[in-house]
């Protein structure tokens, strides 16, 4: 099984730069041979704030993140959490505060990193 890490910092709307990462991720995370983590970072971790309201039509990142914990994990900086006021309670419940030191680990242990 191959490991692959996306690391996301970018608004969950706004650019499609998250978007299509989250597309990405989906897919490798259907395919049985490919175990996807996501970190997000920065602005990105607004991307797993629970409760997304969006117009007809539009994407919805809470929805593709869920396709993505399936299969996978997905994390999220604390610093960057506490930074733009975002308590546990707010996120989607298979997502989860996470730290540097985990980001580590997981950079160590895969095989791609993919940065957006």
């Amino acid at each position: 099984m191959a490991d692959v890490l996306f690391i996301l910092n970018e608004a969950p709307y706004g650019s499609e730069r998250t978007y299509n990462a989250l597309r990405l991720a989906v897919t490798l995370s259907a395919q049985p041979e490919h175990r996807v983590r996501l970190f997000l970072m920065g602005d990105a971790v607004l991307s797993a704030k629970a409760g997304q309201k969006v117009p007809t039509g539009y994407y919805n990142v809470q929805t593709m993140l869920h396709k993505v914990t399936q299969r996978g994990d997905v994390a999220l900086c604390g610093t960057c959490l506490d930074a733009r006021g975002l308590r546990d309670e707010e996120l989607l419940a298979d997502c989860r505060r996470s730290t540097m030191v985990e980001l580590g680990r997981w950079t160590g242990e895969a095989e791609k990193v993919l940065v957006f």
